[in-house]
């Protein structure tokens, strides 16, 4: 049941469930649970960059095989210049990873669209994305990381929105089709704040998982729905 991307994708605003949330032991029946969301979001962390170990290539590999939406593949690692084209080429949707750990974020970049992934940069709460403005062509989707990376179940940052304000601002003075994520900590009410601020894409893990994840997932589109730019 290989996923496959199509125009099944909402185009004004996406919903991305985070398997970091779900029961790693049943990670098929999992996946078939999310099957109305947009993508599903991997966390790929190595212990490195993050405190945290999860998934490596040969899992993500197997949820590729069984998920019925395209992977959202989000790597939490050290060297992703090296690692990172691995997993554009086991088919997934779209690859992003961290600007404070890429070397060169933009030949990176090409790489991934070269293999056909979608592109994506993250930052942490606690990095700008001024230096990125000028560079946003070069990517398909930029994440805003609301918690720290690392760990699911953590607080919404309101702190990290003039981020999102900024890039929303640069996209649409240029007319670029540039998707902003959020990543943590994302509710019914916070995904409204995120909305305002210039998100569409977001990824939702606790909040998803540990209800009926179709009426949790219908819920936080409409919730955002209203406030998308």
């Amino acid at each position: 049941m290989a996923s496959t991307p199509a125009d099944r994708i909402d185009p004004r605003v996406r919903i991305n469930p985070s398997i970091l949330a779900a029961d790693f032991v049943n990670m098929q029946s999992e996946v078939e649970r999310i099957a109305t969301a947009d993508l599903v979001h991997v966390d790929v962390m190595d212990n490195h960059f993050v405190p945290n170990l999860t998934f490596g290539p040969q899992m993500v590999g197997r949820i590729q095989d069984v998920s019925p939406v395209p992977l959202d593949v989000h790597l939490m690692i050290d060297d992703p210049d090296r690692w990172a084209p691995g997993y554009a080429e086991l088919g997934a949707y779209s690859v992003t990873f961290h600007a404070e750990a890429a070397h060169d974020p933009v030949a990176l970049a090409r790489r991934l669209r070269a293999i056909g992934a979608r592109a994506g940069i993250a930052v942490k709460p606690g990095t700008g994305v001024e230096p990125y403005l000028d560079l946003l062509e070069e990517f398909d989707q930029v994440l805003v990381m609301t918690v720290e990376p690392g760990f699911g179940g953590q607080s919404f940052m309101p702190e990290t929105m003039p981020k999102l304000h900024a890039l929303r601002q640069a996209v649409a003075a240029r007319g670029l089709d540039v998707w902003l994520q959020v990543d943590g900590g994302i509710t019914e009410e916070t995904i409204v704040t995120a909305a305002a601020a210039g998100a569409d894409t977001f990824v939702a893990g606790s909040s998803v998982f540990r209800g009926e994840p179709a009426d949790r997932i219908a819920a936080l589109r409409a919730a955002a729905l209203p406030h998308i730019h």
